[in-house]
Formats: structure tokens, C-alpha cells, sequence
């Protein structure tokens, strides 16, 4: 597991030294997380909640177009079946409207660590005995569409806030019986740029 922290600290020591920070924003979102098909509701109930957190990197954007990537952590609990805490990488695509209304688009891959939120138990010497929960790896590809609407349409640094509809897949889910599962996560969020100089007095 230490392995999979090195990158990220790599990125963060070249976020730091670069002082890149102070045009990258911050985005924070709550999420219903279901397991359904694709597509087929927009928010899925009963509500299992989650909280995302992340940044946009700037790569390539004109007039209607923005192409960025991305990185996002968070944590999702889905009352009797599991929790999990996530790290995964986004590449993003926005339309940019001139009124303030972006359309957005993301394709996605992430590593997911997920715990069952039910007591374990193993049969050994002829009894069941408790067992220690050391949680389960998957990957988690993902794709989202969704909208968001610009505060202040005419600067580029402008606070946005947005939902998003996102489908991903856990993978693997229960190896020899179901191999993968699909899941949807809808987002209510917020970027910001609190690292801006331009925005403080």
C-alpha cells in the first residue's frame, strides 16, 4: 500500500516548489453513491453519501473549449454493503458557453480500497471466529457528464458550481461469481480558487 502514496507525494513536491498552486483550484463535492445501471435514474435511492475532494491541472483551453486533467480523493459509505476510499485521475472536457453554462465531460481511472460495513466471520476448527477486515483493491474506470454555471462569467478564475452524473465500474467485484459491478455516483459541488492571488485584497 506505501507504494501508492509515493506519486502522490511527488506531486505534491513539484506542486510546492513550482508555486503552480496559486492558479490551481479546489473542488469539493457531496455524492449519492448507487449500485444501478448506467444512466437509467439520475439520483438512485436510498441516498449512500460521499464526499470528494480535488484539483484541475491547466492544459489546453480557447474560446469554447477547455481539456484539463485532474486527480480526486474521497470516501463513500453504502450502509450494508461496504465503505471505500478513493484516488483516481480524471481527463475532463468542457464546452464553455458565453453566458456562464459550461457542459461537462470526463473520462476517468482510479485505485478504490473498499471495507464491508458488516462484522466478518470465518468458520476455523469447526466455529466461526471474527475476522479481521483488511478491506479489498479494485480499480474503478469511470465516465461523467454533467453541467456547471460560472459565478463570474468573465473571468477566468471564476468560482463554478456544478452536478455531475458519473458511472463507474468496481472491477474486481466477486471474482468467479460477478466480475464487475456498476455503479453511479451523482456529484453537488464547487470549484474555487483559494490559492489566487488575483482574489485577495
Amino acid at each position: 500500500m506505501r507504494n501508492y502514496y509515493y506519486p502522490l507525494l511527488l506531486l505534491m513536491n513539484w506542486i510546492m516548489a513550482s508555486n503552480a498552486y496559486g492558479q490551481m483550484p479546489v473542488k469539493v463535492s457531496l455524492f449519492s453513491e448507487a449500485t444501478s445501471v448506467p444512466f437509467d435514474k439520475v439520483i438512485t435511492t436510498p441516498i449512500h453519501p460521499g464526499v470528494q475532494l480535488g484539483t484541475d491541472f491547466h492544459w489546453k483551453e480557447s474560446k469554447h473549449i477547455k481539456l484539463f486533467p485532474s486527480v480526486n480523493i474521497g470516501y463513500m459509505f453504502h450502509n450494508k454493503l461496504f465503505q471505500g476510499v478513493y484516488i483516481n485521475g480524471e481527463l475532463g472536457l468542457d464546452y464553455k458557453f458565453s453566458f456562464g453554462l459550461n457542459i461537462k465531460t470526463a473520462l476517468g481511472i482510479g485505485y478504490l480500497h473498499t471495507f464491508t460495513t458488516q462484522q466478518e466471520f470465518q468458520f476455523e476448527n469447526g466455529r466461526y471466529v471474527s475476522k479481521r477486515d483488511r478491506g479489498n483493491a479494485r480499480i474503478m474506470p469511470s465516465f461523467s457528464v454533467g453541467v456547471g454555471y460560472n459565478l463570474k462569467k468573465n473571468e477566468s478564475r471564476s468560482a463554478e458550481i456544478f452536478i455531475l452524473h458519473q458511472t463507474w465500474l468496481e472491477y474486481p467485484y466477486s471474482p468467479g461469481f460477478i466480475p464487475l459491478m456498476a455503479h453511479t455516483n451523482f456529484h453537488v459541488g464547487s470549484k474555487f480558487y483559494p490559492f489566487n492571488k488575483n482574489n485577495k485584497k
